[in-house]
């Protein structure tokens, strides 16, 4: 995709309204530090668009991305270890569901998980959720720059065990310092949003 035009539009807190777009969106989920916002900012070759942090848990909102005024990047926030309160990250949990259970416009969830580790006992508890909902989320498997080349496709294997995710379900692989996979993650999007 050539991307035009790009902007923050909405910025969602707990008690924030979601907005009530007409056209797709695509979601983005994963634990804190997965590479979220790092992702989004490769996906439009912007350097800091979505604000990036070494620091766990700093998205707390859900910010909503207009892309070429044809689709949203929805960017939630991370989930797991973040530095907060048990409340704070209940309240983070029931922002997300509420916005999985009552966006018209999602198209499709993309569940990042680093390539490096086993996917964790949060990752496996959203994906479950997520997949009980009736999404069927596109696993983004982030930070591939960090492994060699050749250990890819054992760790997308015990990925895809881990999460007990069935043999054409897709996995890709991801590295926002290279942008490898880029053009697939794009791909997919587009496809998604063309099967309106």
């Amino acid at each position: 995709m050539v991307i035009k035009n790009v902007l923050l539009e909405t910025v969602c807190g707990y008690t924030s309204k979601f907005p009530k777009n007409t056209k797709p969106e695509i979601a983005f989920a994963g634990k804190s530090n997965v590479g979220k916002s790092s992702l989004i900012n490769a996906l439009v070759n912007r350097k800091s668009l979505a604000r990036t942090s070494g620091q766990p848990g700093k998205t707390q909102t859900i910010n909503f991305y207009n892309i070429n005024d044809a689709l949203y990047l929805t960017d939630l926030p991370g989930y797991g270890f973040a530095k907060v309160s048990p409340k704070e990250k209940e309240k983070w949990g029931q922002m997300i569901e509420r916005y999985l259970h009552t966006s018209k416009q999602l198209r499709v969830v993309f569940l990042l998980i680093d390539i490096r580790h086993d996917p964790s006992e949060n990752d496996r508890m959203m994906y479950e959720w997520m997949v009980y909902q009736g999404f069927r989320p596109i696993i983004i498997a982030t930070k591939l720059d960090k492994i060699k080349r050749s250990q890819t496709a054992k760790q997308v294997k015990a990925i895809r065990d881990g999460l007990g995710m069935d043999a054409d379900a897709v996995i890709l692989p991801f590295s926002a310092e290279t942008k490898q996979g880029r053009e697939e993650i794009w791909e997919l999007i587009e496809g998604v949003c063309e099967g309106q």
